[in-house]
């Protein structure tokens, strides 16, 4: 695996990101520790989470996520080997977003508590806040960049025109540009990345972090069927991948992985790692054999022939 440079920031990483949503959602502080040693002793060393996760799963207020990921870098005391992105803006339990000053220092303060650190890597802008004045939040983030809270910034979730509207204000009032960017991108949601923000990320050099880069754990392959949807937790959302470019996209999936001797999974994500624009695709596992299809994926070259095949399977023209 080589490292790669997220955006033009001073940050390298290795090309999968470990998506923290699990954290105290599908598996537990014990089974989040294995999987997290599992993670980096294959060498990784890049995970993602937000202060919201994971809110959702009963019982919870948010903030689980980034507790069970304190608690293990406090145990296995191995903070400077990992570069940490959290997020910021989504209110838990509500609809609601907020770039706002006031939310934005009371959350960091909380995020750094949780994660037993002084100071985050890369700092995230979870959801546009059409509310807020973009230089209120860039400003706010420049002071937290300069007291050493926060390393980096980046964003998820805006649409073309305001990424691009936030990079000119920060350039025009030389405040911190965000360096990432997070959209949505897979195999199978590929036309609103490619047609509406792909350019603007290469143009302005930014490194893509991608979520649902497994669309869901649809392109593992293990759900063929509605039958199939009752396997886990995620798979009431995975129905609306069973049509029938779908199921063109698993048939190429299970072609191109006999070739590698690899699972679906991994070779939907070394399609994502293969993309120019595309610096380290967020996948998320629940068992140390599924981390298996990260290693593999992070450690194949997928050749021009097998790329097209994936390409022209899932192609939204």
């Amino acid at each position: 695996m080589e490292k790669r440079k997220l955006g033009n920031s001073d940050l390298f990483v290795y090309p999968i990101t470990f998506g923290g949503n699990v954290f105290g959602w599908t598996i537990d502080e014990k089974q989040s520790f294995e999987i997290l040693d599992g993670f980096t002793n294959a060498g990784f060393n890049f995970i993602d989470t937000a202060d919201s996760y994971s809110h959702w799963a009963p019982g919870n207020k948010g903030g689980e996520s980034e507790t069970i990921i304190g608690n293990w870098m406090e145990q296995r005391k191995n903070r400077q080997q990992i570069i940490i992105a959290t997020k910021v803006g989504s209110i838990p339990g509500t609809p609601k977003k907020s770039l706002a000053k006031d939310y934005i220092l009371k959350s960091i303060d909380a995020s750094l508590k949780r994660l037993k650190t002084d100071y985050i890597d890369l700092y995230q802008s979870h959801y546009d806040d059409p509310e807020t004045p973009i230089e209120d939040t860039l400003e706010v983030y420049d002071k937290l960049i300069k007291s050493g809270k926060v390393r980096w910034i980046g964003a998820s979730n805006f649409s073309a025109a305001r990424l691009t509207e936030s990079l000119e204000t920060a350039k025009r009032l030389n405040l911190p540009l965000y360096q990432t960017f997070q959209p949505e991108y897979n195999l199978y949601e590929r036309e609103r990345y490619e047609k509406e923000l792909e350019k603007v990320i290469v143009d302005n050099q930014l490194g893509v972090i991608n979520y649902y880069a497994l669309a869901s754990g649809f392109l593992s392959g293990k759900y063929r069927s509605e039958a199939d949807l009752n396997k886990s937790q995620r798979g009431a959302g995975i129905k609306k991948y069973l049509n029938t470019r779908g199921i063109k996209i698993l048939n190429a999936l299970d072609q191109v992985s006999e070739q590698y001797n690899a699972n679906p999974a991994s070779i939907a994500l070394a399609w994502l790692i293969a993309r120019p624009s595309v610096t380290a695709p967020i996948a998320s596992v629940t068992t140390i054999a599924q981390l298996e299809d990260l290693i593999k994926a992070a450690n194949l070259h997928l050749n021009t022939e097998d790329i097209a095949i994936l390409d022209d399977a899932s192609a939204w023209e």
